[in-house]
């Protein structure tokens, strides 16, 4: 068996968690590889291989995501298109998509015999044609449009070509599952369990009495337009990264992706367990 390692060291304790995670994979007979920018935090470790992250990522049985979320979601970007099992390890604040917290790492030897739940995520994949030509994006949260320069933006929505709605608002969320707990449930959406398949839609402080989330069939082609008149961008982020800035008229093309992203839950923490976890009681 082989795990790669995808640390964050601007979270706190990431460095002490990923140099005790190869420890503990390496007594279980696991052979670890990390990154050779890391080399030297990884020195005095001889089981360690030194990679490129791109490659190793794709070719390891499943690689260790450590830090927040904001580190997962990177990392899953690496896995799209491959068979590599995902396990996020907590050293930020939520980290609500991890599967283990630091102080846990002695769940990891629960790897070797294959004791875990795999819970698949679905992503989606966003289109945006413009004159240099189609560009395009895979993202596991949400795809989030919104005025560069803070405006209130007018758009409208189809789904496969029929007219949703015209709308007037900061902007709008086009999310997967396991994205309604991030951005959109900030912005007054549900909370989706990650197992299922859909696409929702959740307006950004609409301008309206009357707003409700939207859920579409993951077999839907949604897009959005702009249509403010002014001479304004909306910014397009995916997973909360820049992605493009389209003007009137132009527009993005959202649908289910190609691919899915398999997490590992080797605790057997329930969905609901986690959100009542990590959501609830420190609100309480």
């Amino acid at each position: 068996m082989k795990a790669a390692l995808y640390p964050n060291f601007q979270k706190p304790n990431a460095l002490s968690c990923a140099r005790e995670a190869c420890d503990v994979l390496a007594e279980c007979g696991i052979e670890v590889s990390v990154s050779e920018l890391f080399r030297k935090d990884f020195s005095d470790k001889p089981q360690v291989k030194f990679e490129d992250i791109n490659e190793s990522a794709k070719e390891a049985d499943f690689v260790l995501a450590i830090g927040g979320d904001g580190t997962i979601l990177r990392c899953a970007k690496l896995l799209i298109g491959s068979d590599t099992k995902l396990l996020g390890i907590n050293t930020g604040t939520l980290g609500f998509m991890a599967g283990l917290e630091a102080n846990q790492l002695d769940k990891l030897s629960l790897l070797t015999n294959e004791e875990y739940e795999i819970s698949q995520r679905m992503t989606l994949d966003v289109v945006y044609h413009s004159e240099k030509g189609d560009i395009t994006a895979t993202v596991l949260n949400e795809v989030s449009a919104r005025s560069g320069s803070f405006h209130i933006c007018d758009f409208e929505v189809y789904a496969d070509e029929y007219l949703i709605g015209r709308y007037r608002a900061d902007g709008v969320l086009f999310s997967t599952p396991s994205g309604s707990t991030a951005y959109a449930l900030s912005a007054g959406g549900p909370v989706i369990e990650p197992d299922l398949e859909c696409i929702e839609m959740t307006l950004i402080c609409p301008h309206t009495l009357f707003s409700r989330a939207t859920m579409f069939s993951p077999g839907r082609r949604l897009r959005m337009k702009d249509t403010t008149t002014r001479e304004d961008c909306m910014v397009i982020s995916v997973d909360g990264e820049h992605f493009a800035s389209i003007g009137v008229n132009e527009s993005i093309e959202i649908c289910r992706g190609k691919n899915n992203i398999n997490f590992i839950n080797l605790i057997g923490n329930s969905f609901h367990e986690s959100l009542c976890k990590k959501m609830c009681k420190p609100i309480k």
